[in-house]
């Protein structure tokens, strides 16, 4: 008799490729010294707070959102972008995202 082994891959670590990019540009600017990881823990702890999610989160999009959310604060509050200027890249991403047909990848209009 043979042994019927199962092989499965392995869940995504992120949902959405958008959900891996803010990922790794955080722990970048963190890396790069834009703000210490202890500060960046205190400030999205508290978004989640605020948007009410402080049960525990899947990763999913209200995650990433809030992920977003205070990023964007940190960047505007250190100089690093305008709120204008977040204002205006959250636009084109939504137009961008609007326009783009089911499954393929989004890009922003060069």
């Amino acid at each position: 008799m043979t042994e019927c082994i199962s092989h499965s891959a392995p869940e995504p670590a992120f949902l959405e490729p958008w959900h891996a990019q803010v990922f790794a540009l955080t722990v970048h600017l963190n890396e790069a010294g834009r703000f210490s990881w202890a500060d960046w823990v205190e400030r999205f702890s508290a978004t989640l707070r605020r948007h009410g999610l402080a049960r525990d989160l899947d990763g999913g999009a209200d995650y990433f959102n809030a992920w977003l959310e205070t990023l964007e604060a940190i960047l505007v509050e250190a100089g690093t972008a305008s709120p204008r200027e977040v204002e205006l890249t959250q636009r084109d991403w939504e137009e961008a995202y609007l326009r783009t047909p089911h499954g393929e990848p989004v890009h922003l209009a060069g």
